[in-house]
């Protein structure tokens, strides 16, 4: 086999391997698409999920003002209240809230849905819990919510 030749083959394995690495990319961007749309549906439904939960709380435990969230940190929905205590002349306000977000997507291909709160000016609830998108369990992460909500309202009415 001549020179000519074994550049002939050189080139056309080049051009096989550059077609190859082009099918793969192409393959992981569809695969980083479609983790993309999962997370937007997975997000949706703990969204609802979220603000369905903290409406029922905000009408068993009068004086919370319920607000859709939309930040940077993520999508999903608030409680809060203010209340006025006179005690021997003095006032004092005390401010509680609770917010539950759902995270953005992100480069680690994760659901994770965040709680923070506070409970007559003491920030004392905070709970974080992540999955890989593709071992999502929409029950797990209504379970847990529920859990949550439930939580931050004990913790409320003890206090």
């Amino acid at each position: 086999m001549d020179f000519s030749e074994r550049l002939k083959r050189a080139t056309q394995r080049g051009h096989s391997t550059r077609a190859e690495k082009e099918l793969e990319a192409a393959a992981e961007a569809l695969s980083e698409e479609e983790q993309r749309r999962r997370h937007s549906q997975h997000r949706l439904t703990l969204t609802e999920h979220i603000e369905k939960r903290l409406r029922e709380l905000a009408d068993n435990v009068p004086g919370f003002k319920l607000q859709t969230l939309v930040e940077d940190r993520g999508w999903g929905a608030g409680l809060s209240r203010d209340d006025l205590v006179v005690s021997r002349g003095k006032r004092r306000n005390l401010y509680s809230r609770l917010q539950l977000l759902v995270g953005p997507f992100n480069e680690f291909h994760v659901v994770d849905v965040t709680a923070k709160g506070a409970i007559r000016n003491k920030e004392n609830f905070t709970r974080t819990h992540h999955r890989p998108i593709a071992e999502f369990d929409e029950e797990e992460f209504k379970d847990l919510i529920d859990r949550w909500v439930l939580d931050y309202a004990e913790q409320y009415a003890a206090a």
